[in-house]
């Protein structure tokens, strides 16, 4: 009768650490599947965020108000205010804020002519709004309704220049309005790429 052979330890001992490394290199695999899936969301989620952000300031500076005086036709009488006392035109930049009026919907119920302030506040970017009714500049801010457009925010810079042909300068402005303006935005340790706005004049 022939006798059966078994498994030496040194083959058991070679196939356990095959079986291993074959183990390793599948979570392996499946964990750097993950962290790109994960990664990707976080990008996706990014882009979007970029993009919704960005629509609505191009709109916001692009709708601003000007002229020497408000009301009229062109005004927006959704809830907002149809007619305001003295120079609707407004804008105003100071260190870490931008302030401007412009013509907005919120949603479909109503919209009109607000004064609009856009700001860091500690680690978030803030739009705040106030209706006019009837005042050339906006009141305090403190207690304006407000909504944050973006968290984990890090920097936030606020460039002008009067003409395409201009420098881009970080100044405040406290009436006149210039043609361009540039935010430069850090958010999640990551740079956003600049915006660069025109303002209607």
């Amino acid at each position: 009768m022939p006798q059966s052979r078994g498994f030496t330890l040194i083959e058991v001992i070679v196939a356990l650490g095959i079986f291993s490394l074959i183990m390793l290199a599948t979570v392996s695999g499946y964990r750097t599947l993950g962290n790109t899936a994960s990664t990707i969301d976080r990008m996706t989620d990014r882009t979007d965020e970029l993009r919704s952000v960005s629509a609505f300031l191009r709109d916001a500076l692009e709708n601003s108000v000007v002229g020497t005086e408000s009301g009229g036709s062109d005004e927006m009488t959704f809830g907002g205010s149809a007619i305001d006392a003295g120079p609707a035109t407004f804008f105003r930049v100071t260190q870490g804020s931008l302030e401007w009026r412009a013509k907005i919907l919120f949603g479909e119920a109503y919209g009109g002519s607000y004064f609009l302030r856009l700001a860091k506040q500690q680690d978030e970017l803030v739009l705040q709004w106030q209706d006019p009714v009837g005042l050339v500049e906006p009141g305090l801010w403190a207690n304006a309704p407000s909504r944050m457009v973006l968290d984990n925010l890090q920097t936030f810079e606020v460039w002008t220049r009067m003409s395409a042909q201009s420098k881009w300068v970080q100044t405040n402005i406290q009436r006149e309005t210039p043609g361009h303006v540039k935010l430069v935005i850090k958010a999640n340790d990551r740079f956003w790429p600049e915006l660069i706005m025109t303002v209607q004049r």
